[in-house]
């Protein structure tokens, strides 16, 4: 099964049981969104195990749920564009000479200019609306501006090749097998509940000028 497919950017095909099902690049919408609902809370896992490892506590991350759709949005968003390290969409010049470790440095860099995109543009964002520092790598040796850095984005990137690589499709054709009806309704309702979290997160955070602190663990 080769989950990146070509086509209209959204058609329908026919369900398991024989309705309609909408897709997005050849994907099911409703698998989509349920892997933007678990990046995001592996992304939110991730940055309290960084807190933990280096600050000695955890923390709700501005969220009241535990999802930093963020990351979701910015893992699917590089499947579309880039596809798999396997099967990596490249230009027909590359595809020859493209062997297993050319298409995974390739994804890993290409992976790299995401994050420190990602993070400047997110970080310079929310210091506008906000006015406050999201955080800051003035710090960390080889930082580019305060929002992002070499070394942060390389562990960032090496993080998204290891998970495109081994673990993205695999978790696709899983969620593709659920059924239509369970998968839709729990999809829609953790994209609802991720949507409604961020807007309502957010506004807290531009009204009052400050981080959204609702709770805070100290693990030492």
């Amino acid at each position: 099964m080769k989950v990146l497919t070509k086509g209209n950017i959204t058609r329908k095909r026919e369900g398991k049981k024989g309705g309609k099902v909408l897709l997005l690049w050849g994907q099911d919408v409703y698998v989509l969104g349920l892997m933007v609902a678990l990046i995001s809370f592996l992304g939110f896992l991730v940055e309290n195990l960084w807190l933990a490892l280096t600050k000695g506590y955890i923390n709700n991350r501005n969220m009241n749920a535990p999802f930093l759709v963020g990351y979701g949005l910015l893992v699917v968003f590089m499947y579309f564009m880039f596809g798999t390290p396997q099967e990596m969409n490249l230009p027909k010049r590359m595809r020859k000479g493209a062997t297993r470790y050319r298409r995974y440095a390739l994804y890993f860099l290409g992976a790299m200019v995401f994050v420190c995109v990602g993070e400047i543009v997110l970080g310079a964002v929310v210091e506008r609306l906000c006015g406050i520092e999201y955080w800051n790598y003035s710090k960390i040796p080889l930082h580019i501006t305060k929002y992002t850095s070499i070394p942060t984005s390389a562990a960032f990137a090496s993080m998204i090749t290891l998970f495109m690589g081994r673990f993205f499709q695999p978790i696709l054709k899983f969620l593709s097998r659920l059924d239509d009806r369970v998968l839709k309704v729990v999809s829609v309702t953790l994209c609802v509940i991720m949507l409604w979290d961020f807007l309502i997160s957010f506004a807290v955070m531009i009204r009052k000028k400050d981080f959204y602190r609702k709770w805070k663990i100290l693990l030492r």
